[in-house]
């Protein structure tokens, strides 16, 4: 199983970006799929989730501006990040739980004018 994470970038404060996770296995059978985020000199942490079922859970620094969201079709998680703060520039992670999980390699999000 591969999970790619693509989208990041350099980002002015106040900017968006849109982070994708393509899944070589089918998403739709996913027990649970992630965002986590490790900034420099601190632990990774959760960022967004979804489950099987819909449901989706925030981290509160990012409650209202960012949104995970998947799509069956293409088997690919996403993350819409808006109004894109300094404290948000980190590593971003993929994660999908089909029983075991997987993560996917990490694509760098910077927020700097």
């Amino acid at each position: 199983v591969q999970l790619q994470a693509y989208g990041g970038g350099l980002v002015q404060p106040g900017g968006s970006l849109r982070l994708s996770c393509a899944a070589s296995l089918s998403i739709r059978s996913a027990n649970y799929m992630g965002w986590y985020r490790q900034a420099p000199g601190k632990q990774r942490e959760s960022v967004a989730t979804i489950t099987s079922s819909g449901n989706t859970n925030y981290a509160d620094s990012v409650q209202g501006r960012f949104a995970i969201s998947r799509d069956y079709a293409k088997s690919t998680l996403y993350l819409q990040m808006s109004s894109l703060k300094p404290e948000d520039t980190a590593v971003y992670y993929c994660k999908v739980t089909w029983g075991t999980e997987y993560w996917g390699k990490g694509t760098q999000v910077t927020v700097s004018s």
